[in-house]
């Protein structure tokens, strides 16, 4: 198998070196090959040649490579962030990368800030409309500066998009056995284009009788999170919603740092990514937590169909976490680059 890596900026070259140790780690533990290919895409590159993105770099990610691995982005001296956009959203939309896979799973009871909450209470995977929603940049301002200035911003829902991440969500469940599936919107406020999301939920949730398909209001949900995470198995949401909440449950799992996600094409080329800030700072002082990264590395395994591989990652992650070999944000005592040499060493046969 082929895969991109692009390390991208401050500590998101620290964790993709951990990343890669453990992907590597694992492949030679099960005998399997895995074509790791390093871009140099990020700030540098981009300062360096003015190019966020060579001409016919999307297409050779779709044609050329069956996943990509990135590090965080963003970078100060390039105050208006493009090479990010370009590099992230850009392959998200040129890709159709529509599903946004972000499972929230608590790896230790110590590490959730709700009281007397443990693993089986912070369970749950989140799917986040990940190509339409308010991120397609439709809008504009007029007479910016002044005191007359004008912003729009709007909301772009499909029937094709709605659809496709709301029926991902019950097929998600369907085929691992779970038995609910929320719905979040703010169809009480904004009528119009969730009133398209109620009409979807609807339609295929009496397609699936052995699931319980229930709906809150955005700001309800979060509420819910807080008070009885417990109840949530899927949840399916817009784009900015989504991106909104799971950062929030990444908050219920010990962190952002403790944050996997994937970014998919069901059956096509997909890109996988650990969902902390790049945090230019920290770079190479061997700080950063690397346990989102080689998840985030695991989930790109369990999409290529490596399943048994993605577990042995899971855990030795599990392993990390419960003896503290792990950095010191989540309550351990080693570096960067000692969380991920224990991890490596540590993928059961």
């Amino acid at each position: 198998m082929r895969i991109a890596v692009i390390p991208g900026d401050g500590i998101g070259k620290d964790v993709t070196v951990e990343a890669v140790k453990v992907l590597k780690a694992v492949a030679s533990k099960y005998g399997k090959t895995l074509d790791l290919e390093h871009l140099p895409w990020g700030a540098d590159y981009f300062l360096e040649t003015g190019i966020s993105v060579p001409p016919d770099g999307y297409t050779m990610l779709r044609d050329q490579f069956d996943a990509v691995f990135i590090g965080a982005l963003g970078d100060p001296r390039i105050p208006d962030m493009r090479h990010a956009r370009d590099i992230l959203l850009g392959t998200r939309f040129e890709l159709d990368l529509y599903v946004n896979y972000r499972p929230i799973r608590l790896l230790d009871a110590r590490l959730c800030p709700l009281k007397d909450r443990g693993p089986k209470d912070v369970n749950f995977t989140v799917f986040r409309e990940n190509t339409e929603g308010l991120y397609v940049s439709i809008g504009g301002r007029f007479k910016a500066g002044t005191e007359d200035e004008i912003a729009i911003q709007e909301e772009l829902n499909t029937y094709k998009g709605v659809h496709r991440i709301i029926l991902h969500a019950f097929e998600y469940a369907r085929a691992r056995g779970l038995t609910k599936v929320c719905m979040a919107d703010k169809s009480n406020a904004m009528q119009q284009g969730h009133a398209l999301w109620q009409r979807v939920f609807r339609e295929l949730s009496a397609q699936y009788a052995g699931i319980t398909a229930t709906h809150y209001y955005i700001d309800a949900l979060t509420m819910y999170m807080i008070k009885d995470p417990g109840q949530f198995e899927v949840i399916v949401t817009n784009n900015l919603f989504g991106d909104i909440i799971t950062d929030l449950g990444a908050q219920l799992q010990g962190g952002l740092g403790m944050a996997a996600s994937g970014n998919l094409h069901p059956g096509k080329t997909s890109m996988f990514e650990p969902v902390h800030g790049s945090a230019p700072k920290y770079e190479g002082k061997n700080v950063a937590n690397p346990v989102g990264a080689i998840l985030s590395a695991a989930l790109m395994l369990e999409t290529l169909g490596l399943e048994t591989q993605a577990r042995a990652m899971e855990a030795a992650v599990e392993q990390a976490v419960a003896s503290g070999n792990v950095t010191k944000d989540i309550g351990g005592k080693l570096g960067t680059k000692e969380t991920g040499d224990f991890i490596a060493a540590n993928i059961p046969s």
